[in-house]
């Protein structure tokens, strides 16, 4: 009994081992003579979409290139609006600038005529007495100065000063005397103011032989104009 059971145990244990077949392969049953039918098996996976066509695909890029186009085109409208803007505001600015300028040197030369000229009525009004001055130096005859009258001569010398005095502070505030017979100017009617004419032999017609009231001017400008005698041969 013995022998016969470890015979039997080292059959089992000679016995080839069935390989196993893989969990999924295909199982047929026969029943009878026929196959059993096969078994199929799904995937989990979704179903592949299909290719788009070449002309679908283009069709949203184009769409996106119009409105980047569009936006290029705004803004490069923007930008040349900008640049006529600064154009405009760069004229404006130098045409400010220009008239400024324009009124600070027109500003100037009306306060330099006022200064010059705010003396002219009074000017106008002072010439009055150094004609007097001139008047009463005139009416005094060279051969009286010349009998020795000291109280004579006094007299005029203190009224010839005075009326140097006067015409040197005159002149600093530019107020000047003329006398246009003594180089024998010609007639001029800007300065000049024509009383009389009359023939005068070896004279130039139109020359200046007579002042009758001398004339002044302020600051370069004609204050009063000299009453003359103008020479006319013809």
């Amino acid at each position: 009994m013995l022998q016969r059971t470890l015979f039997r145990a080292s059959r089992r244990a000679a016995r080839p081992i069935n390989r196993i077949q893989p969990a999924f392969a295909p199982i047929r049953q026969q029943v009878g003579t026929r196959a059993a039918p096969a078994i199929r098996w799904y995937s989990d996976a979704p179903p592949a979409t299909e290719a788009k066509p070449k002309e679908a695909e283009a069709a949203p890029a184009e769409t996106k290139a119009e409105p980047a186009k569009d936006e290029s085109a705004q803004l490069k409208e923007q930008l040349e609006k900008k640049d006529r803007e600064i154009v405009d505001l760069k004229d404006k600015y130098l045409r400010s600038v220009a008239d400024y300028r324009n009124l600070q040197d027109r500003t100037k030369r009306e306060i330099q005529a006022a200064k010059d000229f705010a003396l002219q009525r009074f000017a106008r009004d002072l010439v009055e007495s150094v004609d007097n001055l001139d008047r009463a130096l005139s009416t005094v005859p060279a051969d009286k100065l010349a009998d020795g009258n000291q109280d004579l001569i006094t007299l005029h010398d203190g009224l010839k000063m005075t009326e140097s005095i006067m015409m040197q502070t005159l002149k600093k505030h530019g107020l000047e005397r003329f006398d246009p017979s003594v180089e024998g100017e010609k007639f001029n009617p800007n300065v000049h103011e024509a009383v009389f004419q009359t023939p005068q032999p070896g004279k130039e017609d139109g020359t200046v032989f007579h002042t009758q009231q001398k004339g002044f001017m302020l600051n370069g400008r004609v204050l009063r104009a000299a009453k003359v005698g103008v020479v006319k041969n013809t």
